[in-house]
């Protein structure tokens, strides 16, 4: 079987390392797999990266059809900060991979690679992982949960979110999506279970074949436990503090929950005001970074995994904050590395922590509950060690490569035998 992968790139951010992840263990399992890239950072000779051809004339209407796009875009006001794609941009690859000898196309996040209309012209089984909610909202990435979510009840004229003004964008790109699928037969991979919620409730995939396999990650050369105190002298921490982990929020604050964080870090702090301090990776040190109660050290961003597994083995707890999260790769990195996990009990972070037996889940946005959970994980000694003992053991169990591959095997010979039934 050959499996040809489709993402923007292969390293930027979690979705396309999840994708690269996915596409390494399929190679390593001896499944031919290739990954098509808009661009790339690693040197993996199985990922292709590039535009497509495009004729003087086409190159034209391309650049004419972007200043259309900017025109109407600069209309448009959300309060929606989180980012928006219209699905209009397209790197010219689609009779590319209509002529490939792969059986399955497995498409992960595509923006400016595929359009809308390009993903409706594959003419393969396409198996679709969502990294986000992109796929079967508007232009939204992240959009409101609830009840009277637009993605639940269709893009109507009149029921718009508060604070979005001028053309309706995202109703606009829903539509084009529900004209240009409307022949496509999806087999939807999500990677936690509130995704497949979300994505079965939909209205553009409710009668999609939705299947929940997680993310994989290589646990045993790289993403292992490391000696505590050898981590913190190669990073040069104090051996005698309690750090606490976290990544950045990036340009999400809200969506990221770093507010949050502030708040439940006052509290942790106040029981040992001298002995906790936080560790954030993933940025610089901002130049407002005084509202923090405690020493934070910024690690920057880190582009070297083995860097990583250094710096999770030097915390005591890794917090993931998250108002909205998929299934986020630091937890599971987290847990790889023996780590123990504190998080809000939202979208994924329920298919990564067992309540109290590998870390803490609080109920939705409690700041004391996420509080009293780090300092739970911090207290005893004995404790952390069956904790970090149990993130290990579920790590191993639910995303080792072997058995991740396995799902998505059987999710590939799925498509295939829905193609072949269709073509009938």
């Amino acid at each position: 079987m050959k499996i040809l992968h489709l993402s923007t790139d292969d390293f930027s951010g979690g979705a396309s390392r999840a994708a690269y992840r996915l596409h390494t263990a399929l190679l390593q399992h001896g499944i031919d797999s290739t990954m098509r890239v808009l661009s790339h950072q690693t040197a993996n000779d199985k990922v292709i990266a590039g535009r497509g051809p495009r004729t003087f004339i086409e190159k034209v209407k391309g650049r004419i059809q972007k200043k259309l796009r900017a025109f109407t875009e600069r209309n448009w006001k959300t309060d929606n900060l989180i980012m928006h794609s219209f699905g209009l941009e397209s790197a010219g690859i689609v009779e590319e991979i209509n002529r490939c000898d792969a059986d399955v196309v497995n498409l992960h996040w595509i923006v400016n690679l595929l359009s809308i209309e390009d993903i409706g012209n594959i003419r393969k089984p396409i198996v679709w992982t969502l990294h986000d909610m992109w796929a079967f909202c508007g232009g939204e990435h992240v959009a409101d949960d609830d009840n009277v979510s637009r993605f639940r009840v269709g893009y109507l004229p009149d029921n718009r979110p508060a604070g979005e003004s001028g053309p309706d964008l995202n109703r606009q790109t829903w539509e084009s999506k529900k004209k240009c699928w409307v022949d496509q037969a999806f087999n939807i991979v999500t990677p936690g279970h509130w995704m497949a919620g979300c994505a079965k409730d939909s209205v553009l995939f409710r009668d999609a074949s939705i299947t929940v396999i997680p993310n994989p990650i290589e646990m045993e050369h790289l993403w292992r436990p490391i000696p505590k105190d050898f981590a913190r002298r190669v990073l040069g921490l104090d051996q005698s503090k309690k750090y606490v982990l976290s990544g950045s929020a990036g340009g999400m604050p809200h969506l990221k929950g770093e507010d949050l964080l502030k708040q439940a870090m006052v509290k942790v702090v106040a029981s040992e005001p001298d002995n906790i301090e936080l560790l954030i990776f993933g940025q610089y040190q901002p130049v407002t970074h005084h509202d923090w109660p405690c020493k934070v050290h910024w690690l920057g961003p880190v582009r070297d995994d083995h860097v990583m597994t250094l710096i999770y083995s030097a915390a005591d707890v890794m917090t993931v904050p998250s108002r909205v999260d998929n299934l986020p790769n630091t937890g599971i990195e987290a847990h790889a590395c023996g780590v123990p996990v504190v998080a809000f009990n939202i979208g994924g972070l329920p298919d990564i922590v067992d309540h109290e037996q590998s870390g803490w889940l609080a109920p939705a946005f409690d700041i004391d509950s996420l509080a009293k959970g780090m300092l739970w994980v911090l207290s005893d000694p004995v404790r952390w060690k069956h904790l970090s003992h149990t993130a290990r053991k579920i790590a191993e169990a639910r995303f080792t490569p072997t058995v991740v591959v396995e799902q998505y095997l059987r999710t590939y010979e799925h498509a295939l035998v829905r193609s072949s039934h269709r073509e009938n």
